[in-house]
Formats: structure tokens, sequence, C-alpha cells
């Protein structure tokens, strides 16, 4: 990767798709309803990119791009994209793309020999965790040993926090339950692992003061802007991006439920400090990312 070329970097896209190409029982609605959420036509069968469309799309741009899975088959049902493939692929295409993987916590030891064989092997960045899409407290000690060997390994941990798009409008929200990604329950995480960078994954509706809390309080703890755009930020999100936590701050679209083009063309408009916005949009990755 020249990092020389590269105009930012994207600390937050999707490998949609689960494994060998066939759609599970009810992944259909569970796509078209995130894309019912995000106005985007991206539910329809075909209309999710692959991670080829993806590094390509990235690379015409020149965005480097933070790609994960997400691996939520115990709650869902739904077959996870393998973490090796996703790596794989990442690999081919690693003038682009950085390499994250998602495991269940719920998985237990497995999912622990599994991260470290990740990391080493495969070289993984990071890994990514959904709360409410895998039914989980993240300060639930079922999920410390998996913390462990991801702050042992010197990897990245990325939580989802606040609402999501996933479940949105079906009956029942498809049984996921917002409770899960308070952002406040990793204020224990960061407590407990004091050495794992930990990056809080939106702004955090309808707990953004808490984010910004723990943000500010814990050194190990970054904010990435992923999943809304610039545009409807609150206001101060934004205060908080521009003074006390500008090197804490992350460029994240949430690809492909919204485009690194929408995302920034918003973002341009937004009321950022011009000194804040290359922080933001690559610097803060970088150190971040040891790249």
């Amino acid at each position: 990767m020249n990092l020389d070329d590269i105009i930012a970097i994207d600390i937050h896209t999707h490998a949609e798709e689960p494994c060998d190409t066939c759609r599970d029982d009810g992944y259909n609605e569970f796509q078209t309803g995130m894309a019912n959420y995000f106005k985007n036509p991206a539910g329809a069968e075909g209309m999710l990119p692959t991670i080829q469309d993806t590094a390509a799309y990235y690379r015409e741009r020149k965005i480097a791009a933070v790609i994960f899975p997400v691996d939520a088959e115990r709650e869902t049902g739904f077959r996870r994209y393998h973490n090796e493939e996703v790596a794989e692929i990442a690999a081919a295409n690693d003038d682009i793309l950085i390499p994250f993987a998602s495991i269940d916590p719920h998985k237990g030891k497995m999912g622990v020999r599994e991260a470290r064989r990740l990391v080493r092997e495969f070289g993984i960045k990071g890994f990514k965790f959904h709360p409410t899409f895998q039914g989980f407290y993240p300060n639930d000690r079922m999920a410390y040993d998996l913390y462990e060997a991801i702050q042992d390994e010197g990897a990245i941990a990325l939580f989802h926090t606040g609402q999501t798009g996933v479940g949105s409008g079906m009956r029942g929200g498809m049984g996921m339950r917002l409770k899960y990604s308070n952002p406040m329950y990793l204020d224990d995480v960061a407590v407990d692992f004091p050495d794992l960078k930990i990056i809080l994954a939106h702004p955090s509706f309808p707990w953004q003061e808490e984010a910004l809390s723990v943000a500010t309080h814990k050194p190990n703890v970054y904010i990435d802007l992923s999943g809304w755009s610039p545009k409807y930020f609150p206001k101060i999100l934004v205060q908080y991006a521009n003074t006390m936590l500008r090197k804490k701050m992350l460029f994240g679209s949430d690809w492909p439920a919204i485009t690194p083009d929408r995302w920034l063309a918003d973002f341009e408009k937004a009321e950022f400090r011009d000194e804040v916005r290359p922080l933001i949009l690559k610097e803060n990755a970088m150190r971040l990312l040891n790249l």
C-alpha cells in the first residue's frame, strides 16, 4: 500500500455475502430491510458488491478500506463469510484493502484459537463485534478470553454502538435488542483491557454522550464516524471531533450501506475545522493501524 497515494482510509466496510453464495432462509428479508433503512438498492439479490468489487471501487478513488464480515451465526442462523476467505481476497488486493475478521464471542475457546491463528497466519489487523447482531453485552465475562487474545496479538477490537439498521422495520426487529449496543458497556472493557485498541463504531444514537465520555476518559478508545451521513451528525459530536477528540476520530462509511462518495461529499459541507479534516480522513487511522 502506497500511503502517499492514498487520500483517505475508510475504517468501516463490510464483506456482506455469506458462504457458498447461497442465501440462507430469512437473509433476503434481512437485506431488504437494511436497504430500506439506508435507502439504497443493495438488498436485492445480486446487488451487494463482492470483495473484489469493493477493492476496485476503492482503488479507483485512492481510498484504502478496512473490510470485515460479521459472525452472527448463533443469533441469526446466517452462515458467516469465512474469515480466511476474506483475508485471502484482501491479501490479493493489499494495495487497497486491510483485513479485519469477526468471531462471535459465544464460540468460546474455539473462537480464541481462531483469533490467534488469524492474526499470526492471515495477517488480520482487527476484529469486528456487533453486540446487537451477536446478542451479548460487551462487558460479559464470556467474551473476555477473546478480548485477551486480541489484546495479546496487538490487534484492534471494533464494536458496533447505538441503533442499528439490522432488523429495522421488521417484525419484532428481527429479534435484535438495541440495549446491547450502549457504548457505556465498553467502558468496562477499556478498563479491564487497557492495552486493547477499541473503536466505537458510528454516532451512538441514542447514547452519543456516553460514547464521547468513554472516548475522552479512556486513552485506548476511538470513535469511527460510519453509518451516518455527516450532515446528520449531532452538534456535540462535531464539537468533540474539532477539539478534545480530534486525534481519536476516524473516517468510516459503512459500505455498502453508505458509499464513501456520499459520506465525503457531505463531510466537505459539515462544520469540521480545516486542520482536523486530514486527521479524521487518514492520519488518525494510520497511527492506529501502525501503517
